[in-house]
C-alpha cells in the first residue's frame, strides 16, 4: 500500500482546447482536444507522483468516460482503486481564447451517486490491509453524496493511523472540520466564507487560522491567497510566502499542485516551512502550464529556491 492515498468522490476527465475567439452563435473552430484525468483528489495524485512520491488515487467510474479516466491515469503511471458507478463519469471544459488570452471554463456537475455507490469507497478505504500514511481528500461532493462524506473519510483515516488532509468547501468543509482533520487547504474565499468575516488583511486570516487550530478543528491550515502568495499556519508558527513573479498561463490546478505539493514534501519527511516552499512552486509551476497540465517537476524544482517565505514572529 502507498504511502498518500487521494480520495475523489466527483472525479472527471477534462477537455482542453484552443479557439480564436468565443463568440455567441457563431461555430468556433477548436484545436484538438486535450484530454486529461481530473478532479481535485486525482490532480493532487498526479502532482506527487510527478514529484517521486508513493501514491494511490481512489474514486467512482462509471461508463465508457470512466474508462478513458482510468486509462489516463495508467499512462501517467499512476494506481488507481476504483468502485463502479451506474453513472457516466462527468467532463469538464476550458477553452483558451488566443485573440485575448482570456481562458473559459465550463465545469460539468457530477451525476447523482446511489448510497451504495459512495459508502462503496469508504468500505474499500477501511479494508485496507495496509495502511497509508497520509489521506487526501479533495474536491466537489456530487448530488446523492452527504455533506459529511469528507468526515467520514477523516474518520477512517484515523483508524488507519494515517493524518487526514481535506480540502473542499460550504458545508463539506464545515462537517470535515467539526470532525478534526490534520491539514485542511482553503483558499480565502473559502475561509472568509467559514468564518463570515472578510479576513482583509494577514493578521485577521492567521488568527481565523489559529482560531481553528485552537478549538482542536485541525493542526495545520494552509491558506492560498491568490495573487497575494500564500499562508501556512500551525499552533506554534505561521510563515507568510510571497507571491512569485512569473508568467500566469492558467489558473486550472494551481490549488491542487499546491496541495500536492505539500502533502509529498511532508510525507518525505520535510519540516513545514519546507514543505510549504514546494507548495508555493508547485502552486506556481502549474499556473505556467497551459490548459490542464499541472506543474511539472522540473519547474517545481527550478522555482523552489526562488520562492520567499517570511516567518511571521508576531502571529
Amino acid at each position: 500500500m502507498p504511502d498518500i492515498i487521494t480520495i475523489t468522490i466527483n472525479p472527471a476527465v477534462d477537455i482542453f482546447v484552443n479557439v480564436e475567439k468565443v463568440e455567441p452563435t457563431a461555430k468556433m473552430r477548436c484545436s484538438a482536444p486535450k484530454r486529461d484525468p481530473g478532479g481535485g483528489g486525482i490532480n493532487v495524485a498526479r502532482v506527487i507522483s510527478r514529484l517521486g512520491g508513493d501514491v494511490t488515487a481512489m474514486y467512482p467510474v462509471g461508463g465508457s468516460i470512466g474508462k478513458l479516466l482510468q486509462k489516463l491515469l495508467d499512462r501517467e503511471g499512476i494506481d488507481s482503486l476504483v468502485t463502479p458507478s451506474h453513472v457516466e463519469t462527468r467532463e469538464n471544459f476550458t477553452a483558451f481564447e488566443t485573440e485575448s488570452g482570456d481562458q473559459y471554463r465550463f465545469v460539468l456537475p457530477g451525476s447523482t451517486l446511489h448510497r451504495a455507490e459512495w459508502e462503496a469507497c469508504l468500505n474499500q478505504m477501511a479494508a485496507l490491509k495496509n495502511k497509508p500514511r497520509f489521506v487526501v481528500a479533495s474536491g466537489s461532493i456530487p448530488p446523492g453524496v452527504p455533506d459529511d462524506f469528507f468526515a467520514r473519510i477523516a474518520r477512517e483515516a484515523k483508524s488507519l493511523g494515517a493524518q487526514s488532509v481535506v480540502d473542499t468547501s460550504g458545508d463539506a468543509l464545515r462537517a470535515a472540520l467539526e470532525e478534526q482533520v490534520d491539514i485542511v487547504k482553503p483558499n480565502l474565499n473559502e475561509l472568509s466564507g467559514f468564518t463570515g468575516t472578510a479576513l482583509d488583511d494577514d493578521k485577521g486570516r492567521i488568527a481565523a487560522c489559529r482560531d481553528l487550530i485552537g478549538s482542536g478543528h485541525v493542526r495545520m491550515v494552509a491558506l492560498t491567497l491568490g495573487a497575494d502568495g500564500a499562508l501556512l499556519v500551525t499552533k506554534d508558527q505561521a510563515f507568510k510566502a510571497a507571491p512569485m513573479d512569473i508568467e500566469v498561463v492558467s489558473a486550472v490546478g494551481a490549488g491542487d499542485s499546491f496541495l500536492g505539493g505539500l502533502v509529498w514534501a511532508l510525507s518525505a519527511g520535510q519540516p513545514p516551512k519546507d514543505a510549504f516552499r514546494i507548495a508555493v512552486a508547485a502552486g506556481s509551476a502549474a499556473v505556467m502550464s497551459p490548459g490542464t497540465e499541472l506543474c511539472s517537476e522540473t519547474d517545481v524544482r527550478r522555482l523552489a529556491p526562488r520562492v520567499t517565505i517570511d516567518e511571521l514572529k508576531a502571529a
